[in-house]
């Protein structure tokens, strides 16, 4: 078993990062925009958050964590799956599941609609999908 090539799971990460973000950014303010909006009112937030720098900042920021994370359970798991689109979808629905069961917990505990919670997960994992797939093409050992 070959080691992890950390560079190549960086730049993949980065690649993948910046596919989300597009991807995340397109949904946020069309498709979730209302609900957002809404959400932010029935918690009685600063709606200015949402579109502010610090804000957007924030996502973006983790969009490309999140990113460098699917490229490392990609390589990481890549030996015993084999490498290939495959493999990137198994490590994309992996992590995929795991952040979305603690958003259902945040959904039954009121935070978001539940309607809210499915729009958003389908949003999710198409991002997620496209920034695995992203991701696992650039990265080699």
């Amino acid at each position: 078993m070959t080691a992890i090539n950390t560079g190549k799971v960086f730049v993949g990460g980065l690649v993948a990062g910046l596919v989300m973000n597009v991807i995340d950014m397109a949904t946020n303010f069309t498709i979730l925009k209302a609900d957002m909006e809404a959400m932010v009112t029935r918690l009685h937030l600063d709606p200015t958050l949402m579109t502010s720098p610090t804000g957007i900042a924030t996502w973006v920021v983790i969009d490309f964590v999140f990113g460098i994370l699917l490229v490392f359970t990609y390589a990481a798991v890549r030996p015993r799956f084999g490498p290939g689109p495959k493999t990137a979808v198994v490590a994309g629905v992996t992590l995929y599941l795991a952040v979305t069961a603690v958003l259902y917990g945040f959904a039954t505990m009121g935070v978001f609609t539940l309607d809210l919670f499915v729009k958003s997960s389908a949003c999710a994992l198409v991002s997620t999908l496209a920034g695995s797939l992203a991701g696992a093409a650039v990265y080699k050992e």
